[in-house]
């Protein structure tokens, strides 16, 4: 009879257990497993209630420690996600999926739920924005800067640092390991200061890029005239803007073989053949790389429409070879395909 009711008494005790009392036995049970739980993520209050718990309870006999792992088991069974609670938190789920833009609105949001974070701000700042911080600040607040970053940027501003540099600031990491979270939130409040006080940008695209990107509109006379004359006025800045250009000349090196089909997809057909007609003439190359990546029977039907559309020649050309050319930016930056780094 008396095994009969350990069963029941164990439940018995296990329901006289608060919810923070059953998650302070949780965590024991965790650790003393070796699984040691993150509970970073808790308020200060809760981690200092759950702290408070584990030393006011008592001895838990095995029984009762089984009725509270099984209730905690049942309970994540029927469990099928879980949200963060905050905007911070959702900001940190997310991460660089956001547009900058949104995310420091969002972060103004997130400081007003709770203390505000620099480095939140700091974090989604645009790299051209950090680069000036890096350049100035010493080795061991550009190692704690890197820290905190997300690794893809971080790893970014590193490699345009010069070599000599960027050895001091990545030795300097390793010495950050003992430095406290005052001196962590102090840093990022000063570098948080030192990016408002930037003037804001007249124009998000970079000079070069502009440039190249009107030069790409242009007509092929005019664009070759304008960068003789950048080559005799700023022979850098005029290599920039040749990185920045992207002409139907450069499709096979700038564009991956596998997003041909998607790129032809979206441009129209009569355009498309437009272009190729004009290219044949113009550029071959790129032609050829068109139609080598795609289904044998189109490129018959694509060749056969171009020849027959005989030479194009001077605007309409060149406004069919320019369209194809926009439709392959429009895709990369909408992260349909990824483009392929001009060579330096």
């Amino acid at each position: 009879m008396e095994l009969i009711d350990q069963p029941r008494q164990a439940v018995a005790r296990a329901a006289r257990l608060s919810n923070a009392e059953k998650a302070a036995v949780i965590v024991r049970l965790l650790l003393s497993e070796g699984a040691m739980p993150r509970l970073t993520g808790l308020s200060l209050r809760q981690q200092e209630a759950l702290v408070r718990r584990m030393a006011s309870l008592g001895p838990i006999d095995r029984d009762t420690l089984a009725t509270v792992a099984r209730d905690f088991a049942e309970r994540l069974d029927t469990l099928g996600l879980t949200f963060p609670g905050t905007v911070a938190d959702a900001l940190e789920m997310l991460g660089d999926r956001l547009s900058d833009e949104a995310h420091g609105r969002l972060s103004d949001l997130a400081e007003a739920e709770g203390p505000p974070d620099p480095w939140r701000r700091v974090a989604a700042s645009d790299p051209d924005r950090l680069k000036p911080l890096l350049a100035r600040e010493s080795a061991e607040v550009c190692a704690i800067l890197l820290s905190k970053l997300p690794v893809a940027k971080a790893a970014a501003l590193l490699a345009d640092l010069p070599e000599d540099r960027a050895h001091v600031v990545a030795h300097a990491v390793a010495l950050t390991s003992g430095i406290g979270p005052e001196t962590i939130e102090r840093v990022g409040h000063s570098l948080l200061e030192q990016l408002q006080a930037q003037p804001a940008p007249a124009f998000a695209v970079a000079p070069a890029d502009r440039v190249g990107a009107i030069l790409n509109a242009a007509a092929a006379a005019t664009r070759d005239k304008v960068l003789a004359g950048l080559d005799g006025a700023d022979a850098g800045f005029a290599g920039d803007v040749r990185k920045a250009i992207f002409t139907f000349d450069h499709i096979p090196k700038r564009l991956e073989a596998r997003d041909v089909p998607r790129v032809l997809r979206a441009v129209e057909a009569d355009t498309l053949t437009t272009a190729l007609a004009a290219g044949m003439e113009t550029a071959p190359v790129a032609v050829e790389f068109l139609l080598e990546n795609m289904s044998k029977r189109m490129a018959e039907q694509l060749r056969d429409d171009a020849e027959a559309r005989g030479t194009v020649r001077g605007p309409e050309g060149e406004a069919a070879m320019a369209e194809v050319v926009t439709a392959i930016r429009d895709l990369a930056d909408a992260g349909d395909i990824r483009l392929i780094e001009p060579e330096e």
